[in-house]
């Protein structure tokens, strides 16, 4: 591989955030876990879940990124972001959410005629979330539905059919991701308020955003719980719920509403640890059962 074919990966990488699809894979794997139990999923259903979940979480971050390219550029900390800092052009960056759109397509279909028809509203509902700051408070809980639907799609990719018993493992990403968004979110009160961008810390305060966020949490831990009952999953998975807690607790510690000086340990290695950690718990208790 030559540098420059090796600088572009890896500045649509930087773009897109990719190190941080690890908040979520680990969701929809342990989706295919569970369903596991009852439709053993081939080699190549693996291959084209992990392609439909990395190019659609890739279509949905490129297009994030240039519909906010302009705001990008006004906003110190985003500045320097791949489109506003002329290190990707428009056209690079719609051409790369083009080729992510039709590789989460063709994977889905590979798969099954009912993936390929659901992949048409999940990525219209991925894409949607990009210009929800513009009009409500509430994009962090929207951002989490669009992300917790990876969940739903794996176990429907596996099993064909949707089970009520996964739908708490998405609603526990849901509020987690949400959560930890409007953790995140605080950095850009003073930013948001002056370009008329919603966010619950922008229209509420952060101390009464980092409430939210807190009960947020506290519901990821009851969906996880929920789950652990419906599924009758082993004993040894409410210790991972525990330790999530744990985890959790520490993240809120972290992050106070005048002190963010933490918050990029919160959102990276806190919430890199959760997710890993419920893959484990999934996986060995799926071992163990």
């Amino acid at each position: 591989m030559n540098g420059s074919l090796k600088e572009h990966i890896l500045t649509y990488g930087r773009m897109i955030k990719f190190s941080h699809t690890i908040f979520a894979l680990p969701f929809a794997l342990s989706a295919v876990v569970m369903a596991w139990q009852t439709h053993a999923p081939s080699f190549w259903d693996m291959v084209w879940i992990l392609f439909a979940m990395v190019s659609a979480r890739s279509a949905a971050m490129g297009f994030n990124r240039i519909v906010d390219a302009k705001i990008d550029a006004k906003n110190e900390r985003t500045a320097m972001r791949e489109i506003p800092s002329g290190q990707l052009s428009q056209k690079q960056s719609i051409a790369f959410v083009a080729v992510s759109a039709l590789i989460f397509i063709f994977s889905a279909g590979m798969l099954s005629q009912l993936c390929l028809i659901l992949s048409f509203p999940v990525l219209f509902l991925l894409l949607f979330y990009s210009y929800t700051k513009r009009f409500t408070k509430y994009c962090h809980l929207y951002l989490g539905f669009a992300i917790s639907l990876a969940p739903v799609g794996a176990w429907v990719a596996i099993t064909g059919n949707l089970s009520w018993s996964i739908v708490f493992l998405s609603l526990g990403l849901m509020s987690y991701i949400a959560g930890f968004d409007i953790l995140y979110a605080c950095q850009d009160i003073e930013f948001d308020q002056k370009e008329g961008l919603f966010s619950l810390p922008s229209r509420i305060g952060p101390k009464k955003a980092m409430h939210i966020s807190s009960w947020l949490h506290a519901a990821t831990l009851v969906f996880l719980s929920l789950m652990c009952i419906a599924f009758d999953m082993h004993p040894i998975f409410w210790g991972f719920i525990f330790a999530i807690g744990v985890l959790l607790i520490i993240e809120h510690r972290l992050v106070k509403p005048d002190d963010l000086t933490h918050i990029n340990m919160a959102f990276f290695h806190m919430n890199s640890a959760i997710s890993v950690l419920l893959f484990i718990g999934v996986l060995v208790q799926g071992i163990l059962k």
